[in-house]
């Protein structure tokens, strides 16, 4: 097993250092696929996670999902099956061994085409269960990971190989120890698609108020339903989840515009500039001013894979 996992980690390496110039996150000729590296820990930086595999080939990484820890490494992967608004952190990097890494993000209607072909059933009537998880690197998925990165020498190949490539690896995820918590989310009428359509709207229309009546009717749910699976998938509560979206648009408007920290309060949809100024300083550990002034200085960025 070792020696399985061992080859391809080397030669992943040498491709993403290849590619990646510089420090940062950086997209490349394979459509959904980004490469990250980092010469140092940094962190927390916050964001959206969006449905994606991600693979750390050097240094280790931690998620923060509300007050759930997902921390890993080259012998794991992490997939995210919805839109989650998390904390991370490179906790190993140097310039020696910088953290290299890698994101293939994949749609729900990719998912459920994998389904089809494989004729791979699922219960619509599973649990929902966490939208993340962290799983042990199986040699097969690996290897598909590696013969997916290894195109981008021979560009030519991208168009007609990749697609195919592509979809061996969900089925691969697909195949592993949590592939059902996958599933869900392309499953029409399964709770996880539901809380999906939900979580899309909140994203949308994060500055605006909302009733929870109205989420439950859009996931076609029991208000006493909807809030145990919203839960359960987020590990937060719809009102938590919405306060996360307005804070982290809120600094992103504060880093993108030389705005007023009150007014941005009220344009993601504060009431109370006051009010927005604490839970931002409880969020990002600095008052607004103070922490764009921070970031600029620091010239932090946002951490994708």
């Amino acid at each position: 097993m070792f020696e399985q996992l061992y080859r391809p980690r080397v030669e992943l390496a040498k491709i993403i250092s290849d590619h990646t110039g510089q420090d940062g996150t950086q997209m490349t000729a394979i459509p959904s696929l980004f490469f990250s590296r980092y010469s140092n820990e940094i962190g927390p930086n916050y964001g959206v996670h969006n449905p994606s595999l991600c693979i750390v080939v050097q240094g280790m990484k931690e998620v923060l999902l509300s007050q759930e820890r997902f921390r890993y490494g080259p012998a794991d992967y992490l997939v995210a099956s919805v839109n989650l608004p998390i904390t991370g952190q490179v906790t190993e990097a140097s310039s020696e061994v910088p953290y290299l890494a890698l994101k293939l993000e994949f749609t729900p209607n990719e998912i459920l085409e994998v389904l089809r072909e494989f004729q791979m059933g699922a219960d619509k009537k599973e649990n929902a269960k966490r939208g993340m998880y962290v799983s042990k690197m199986e040699p097969s998925l690996l290897d598909a990971v590696t013969r997916l990165v290894r195109l981008l020498d021979t560009p030519k190949d991208i168009k007609v190989l990749a697609p195919l490539i592509v979809k061996e690896i969900i089925y691969r995820v697909l195949q592993g120890d949590h592939g059902g918590m996958l599933k869900q989310i392309a499953i029409e009428g399964s709770s996880t698609h539901q809380i999906s359509d939900v979580i899309e709207h909140i994203m949308k229309n994060y500055e605006k108020s909302f009733k929870i009546e109205e989420l439950a009717e859009i996931a076609n749910m029991s208000v006493s339903s909807f809030h145990r699976h919203f839960k359960e998938i987020t590990a937060m509560s719809p009102i938590q989840f919405q306060k996360q979206l307005r804070l982290q648009g809120a600094r992103s408007l504060l880093l993108s515009e030389s705005a007023d920290a009150a007014d941005v309060s009220y344009r993601v949809g504060y009431e109370s500039p006051s009010q927005f100024s604490r839970e931002y300083s409880r969020m990002f550990g600095y008052p607004p001013k103070e922490d764009i002034k921070r970031l600029r200085e620091n010239n932090d960025e946002t951490i994708n894979a």
